[in-house]
């Protein structure tokens, strides 16, 4: 795919963007009222081979639609994204309760978080409490970590994948909100185990470790997702990136801090990030330059840079964000009516398994919002 790159910050018009995810959100809407929602299907997660594909709400990213909408409200505050928010975010009630999961954080706190913080709606509050509540199930207190996956129990023993950095935020709250501080240590207790586990030595991460859960060692380390064990999955560092941001605000430990930011000098260090700083789905996959971006991943960055930025001084975290987002909006934006509706081309979702490549995906739209709003919020953060 042919895109030009640019390495200049260039300062994006964040009304201008919102107007135009209004519109695209709007013929979303439009589809989804004719498209077919059998089986329990809630929301839309991509647009793959001329079809758009919805989720039921035990799938991952199912709270990812409900927050863009939370999102478009949260900017414009139009009584209209209101009521959709709310619609959607109502369809993935029963999740609270779900155990089979590690993915919580991302089903109900993108949704019920984002709901709560917006509008104070006890049932929203009580909603976040249980879903910690369950999540907090899948802890093993020998290796230290929430379990990530239940299937595959012929490959691994007790995987944990990076992606679940960005689930500690969901228990972090519930701390807040009910004093408990089970939830936080189990958070804390996670985040320490990933960060030693997890990390080689240059802070590039691996995507699944896999552990003994009644010794706590480590049995082995490898990927799913990625182009191999030791390669560098683009979403991966960005999850670590932005998962380690987030525990430095919710703990105020400076070691996270540092994590963060040696997790973001491998990535901006890394000679195969392009001059656009829109990564390719691996570091290190061969075929680069020959090989599909992940747009995903670069939202996933750009928002965690804006947060970041804020946390210390003289870096060129904020401008880095910068140019991401212009490039995002300028360059990797679908035209109106096109792309099944999405806002974002050009993500890759599961390459080894032929899944999800050069399409878009619900979340690289979701924090590519956050990270527009966060734009605005951190301006003038030094």
């Amino acid at each position: 795919m042919a895109v030009k790159t640019t390495a200049v910050a260039q300062k994006v018009d964040v009304a201008k963007q919102f107007k135009y995810a209004e519109e695209q959100t709007s013929y979303m809407l439009d589809a989804l009222k004719t498209a077919d929602t059998s089986n329990g299907l809630v929301s839309p997660r991509t647009f793959e081979d001329g079809k758009l594909k919805l989720v039921n709400s035990k799938d991952w990213t199912s709270g990812f639609f409900p927050g863009i909408l939370w999102y478009l409200y949260d900017y414009t505050h139009d009584e209209k994204w209101l009521k959709q928010a709310q619609l959607f975010t109502a369809k993935i009630t029963n999740e609270q309760y779900n155990k089979t999961t590690h993915d919580l954080g991302f089903m109900i706190y993108c949704s019920f978080g984002n709901g709560y913080r917006l509008t104070k709606d006890e049932r929203y509050k009580k909603v976040i409490i249980q879903a910690a509540r369950s999540l907090s199930t899948r802890f093993n207190e020998k290796a230290g970590v929430i379990r990530s996956w239940d299937h595959n129990k012929d490959k691994w023993k007790y995987p944990v994948i990076i992606d679940n950095m960005m689930n500690l935020e969901l228990l972090f709250k519930a701390t807040e909100l009910t004093g408990d501080s089970s939830f936080y240590k189990i958070a804390v207790s996670h985040a320490d185990q990933t960060m030693i586990n997890h990390f080689r030595p240059d802070y590039s991460s691996y995507h699944v470790v896999d552990y003994d859960p009644e010794t706590g060692k480590v049995i082995q380390k490898n990927t799913a997702q990625g182009y191999s064990a030791e390669s560098a999955w683009a979403r991966g560092q960005a999850w670590g990136l932005y998962g380690y941001t987030m525990c430095y605000r919710e703990t105020g430990d400076k070691k996270y801090l540092v994590q963060a930011q040696n997790i973001a000098k491998f990535i901006f260090n890394n000679p195969t990030l392009p001059k656009d700083l829109i990564p390719y789905w691996d570091y290190n996959d061969p075929a680069i330059p020959n090989a599909p971006r992940d747009v995903s991943a670069a939202a996933i960055m750009a928002s965690a840079l804006y947060e970041l930025s804020t946390y210390s001084t003289g870096n060129d975290y904020k401008e880095k964000a910068d140019v991401i987002l212009a490039n995002l909006s300028n360059h990797y934006k679908a035209p109106l009516n096109t792309n099944g509706e999405f806002i974002l081309l050009h993500s890759t979702g599961h390459k080894p398994a032929k899944s999800e490549i050069d399409v878009p995906l619900t979340y690289a739209d979701y924090y590519y919002l956050e990270a527009l709003l966060r734009s605005r919020k951190f301006a003038n953060a030094e």
